[in-house]
């Protein structure tokens, strides 16, 4: 499945109208917020139709999983969008996570704690805004392309400590980068270890650079250590690859068209997550030339004066390089 959809939900006392952009959904929000009550319209529908009072309008068919035989089931289901209540706990399996990876479903899942195993993008985590007998999802996580901090950003921000969630291409960049003015490249080796080495850090003009694509599972715990700090920042872009792709600098408009409808493009069966499908992406557009890209090492060209001003410049409000230069 690719794309968006649009999913209407209604009965005699509310209406239920929102779309999903990406393979994984997650609905947040205290009790009595209209979550459960959601995936139970859906279920009834799904058992008994018309019967159930309900009506549910999607070009893709809308299902309730649930219960101990949920993977013999679920491995039944194909192009359909799944909708699953909390308290559900094999959603936090390797299992589920592996089951997700090989289908070509949209999951909607409804938790209050993060799901470690899957990579959900900050953008699609959802609580549920009720207007009367309405409802539809507002974002929690609103900005992937801002910088979360204490911070009116009518400056630009210029850290001492850059801390990097990867230890590949995208670390290399930040340490190796000509004229950089902060003194100091952490990599976490991984998103599950930001929060951890957020708590050793002094709250000291720090700049923390994560995947944005897959970065859902932290970013409650990094938003409740970011209430604390008042020098420390977020930039969540939808990942390294992405930065570059977003630059201008690879075949230009083509790029950038794909990148304004990313979901189109996106095949879910193929791409647990939209980190890979740009980092597919730069791999396939630079194979055979001087910038031909490998997630394992930064090639040196990306830190040639042109292209990595270019790609500086799609990080707005931050300084990392005050010293740019235009040319050899």
């Amino acid at each position: 499945m690719r794309g968006s959809h649009r999913i209407i939900v209604q009965n005699a006392d509310v209406k239920y109208d929102f779309s999903v952009r990406r393979n994984i959904t997650i609905l947040q929000g205290d009790s009595a917020t209209g979550k459960t009550t959601l995936i139970e319209m859906i279920s009834d529908y799904y058992a008994r139709g018309a019967d159930s009072g309900i009506d549910v309008h999607c070009d893709k068919k809308c299902i309730s999983l649930s219960g101990r035989d949920w993977s013999v089931l679920l491995s039944t289901y194909t192009d359909s969008i799944i909708f699953i209540d909390e308290g559900n706990e094999f959603v936090l399996s390797h299992e589920f996570a592996k089951a997700v990876e090989e289908s070509d479903n949209y999951y909607v899942i409804v938790t209050r704690e993060g799901l470690p195993n899957l990579p959900y993008s900050i953008e699609e985590i959802y609580g549920i805004r009720v207007s009367g007998k309405y409802a539809g999802l507002k974002p929690v996580y609103n900005e992937v392309f801002k910088i979360y901090g204490d911070t009116d950003l009518h400056s630009d921000i210029r850290p001492k400590t850059v801390l990097v969630e990867d230890s590949n291409a995208g670390y290399e960049f930040y340490r190796d980068l000509p004229d950089k003015q902060y003194s100091r490249v952490i990599s976490a080796n991984g998103k599950s270890k930001i929060p951890a080495i957020m708590k050793e850090l002094d709250d000291d003009d720090v700049l923390i650079i994560a995947d944005g694509a897959a970065f859902g599972s932290e970013i409650g715990r990094v938003m409740k250590l970011l209430k604390d700090r008042k020098h420390t920042y977020l930039f969540l872009p939808e990942s390294f690859e992405w930065l570059i792709l977003k630059s201008g600098k690879i075949d230009g408009n083509r790029i950038q068209a794909i990148l304004d409808n990313s979901g189109d493009y996106i095949e879910s069966s193929q791409y647990f997550s939209w980190e890979r499908f740009f980092t597919d992406l730069l791999v396939r557009e630079t194979a055979g030339t001087y910038l031909q890209y490998k997630k394992s090492s930064l090639n040196p060209a990306y830190l040639a004066i042109d292209m990595r001003n270019k790609i500086l410049g799609v990080m707005e409000h931050i300084d990392l390089a005050p010293e740019k230069r235009t040319g050899e």
